[in-house]
């Protein structure tokens, strides 16, 4: 893989141009929200952008990293690691930094806590880089921001000091405070194209019948895409599916109370992941019924979105057994 890593950013051209059209002119925001599906770019194209900002040999026209210097090596998490060695670009993450690096006695199990914007930000925000042009935060699941964080970042956030820049993730947009919204720039990445995933996927070594299949459940995420791939947890998660169509289809409520049970027993992640793969599942239905005319697709529509709302759900923390139970409820009626 290339070292200039905004080049290796694939099918997403509206926001890679963006970005290097502020790096060639010299008039990078401050701060950023990257929108979109986990899985289509996101985080390469942050530290991507992030690489180009601490580039030692970059021109100030330039839109895009040397890719050779120390500085744009250090930029790049190593293979393995959650955050790069470079002291200018800075991870946030829940759960990233053990509770004592951050001030915490306990982990972050719920949300990025404000100990973290404290210590990796504010204590940071008056000064200069530590070794060159800029200073860039990346930010993980932005959503997950406390409100106490959101509201200690705000003024920072607003007026950085001068070549400070910030980039937050999010694939819920709406859930991140207005206040921090309107004091970035969005920049949307959209779905990969079923081609490009296929392509990884085969290039990952999965025969070209198996990647297409799986590239069209993705749903244009290829971390989904290569969960789906997962031989360890693709048989559990097909029976999911499979069970969930049949609760659909059955005339009483039997199957969907096994299904609300078979969730409660399984691990959050896991439960998510399965639920993930129903709504792919459902959204290529309605694609289908889409396509063929079909009076009934207006229905499978619905249906998809009552999948998604109830993963949004399950992330604020209701209870896995009754966000199942009520899915399966709204769209039997749906």
């Amino acid at each position: 893989m290339p070292l200039a890593l905004l080049e290796t950013v694939l099918a997403q051209p509206t926001a890679t141009g963006t970005l290097r059209r502020a790096l060639a002119s010299g008039h990078v925001h401050h701060a950023y929200v990257f929108d979109g599906l986990d899985g289509v770019g996101k985080e390469r194209a942050a530290f991507g952008l992030a690489q180009a900002l601490v580039c030692e040999r970059r021109p100030a026209n330039g839109s895009e990293a040397c890719g050779h210097c120390p500085a744009c090596g250090h930029a790049i998490p190593r293979a393995g690691e959650r955050q790069p060695v470079h002291p200018d670009v800075i991870v946030l993450e829940r759960g990233l930094y053990e509770p004592t690096a951050i001030g915490r006695r306990s982990p972050e199990t719920q949300d990025i806590s404000v100990d973290q914007v404290r210590t990796l930000v504010l204590s940071r925000a008056a000064f200069a880089p530590h070794e060159g042009r800029a200073r860039v935060f990346i930010v993980r699941r932005a959503e997950e921001f406390s409100v106490s964080a959101s509201n200690a970042l705000l003024k920072t956030l607003e007026e950085p000091r001068p070549g400070t820049h910030f980039v937050l993730l999010t694939s819920t947009l709406d859930a991140l405070l207005p206040t921090i919204r309107s004091r970035a720039q969005r920049i949307r990445f959209g779905p990969l194209p079923d081609a490009t995933v296929g392509e990884l996927l085969v290039s990952r070594g999965i025969s070209s019948s198996e990647a297409a299949r799986i590239a069209r459940m993705a749903g244009g995420s290829m971390s989904f895409a290569l969960a789906l791939a997962d031989p360890k947890s693709a048989a559990e998660r097909d029976a999911f599916v499979a069970k969930a169509m049949d609760a659909l289809r059955a005339p009483g409520l039997e199957s969907a109370l096994e299904l609300a049970d078979i969730a409660k027993k399984s691990d959050k992640a896991v439960a998510i992941t399965h639920i993930e793969a129903f709504a792919m599942a459902l959204a290529v239905h309605a694609k289908d019924v889409l396509e063929s005319d079909s009076p009934d697709s207006s229905r499978a529509a619905e249906r998809h979105a009552i999948a998604l709302a109830t993963l949004r759900n399950i992330d604020a923390n209701a209870s896995l057994q009754l966000a199942v139970e009520a899915m399966c409820i709204k769209m039997r009626g749906a």
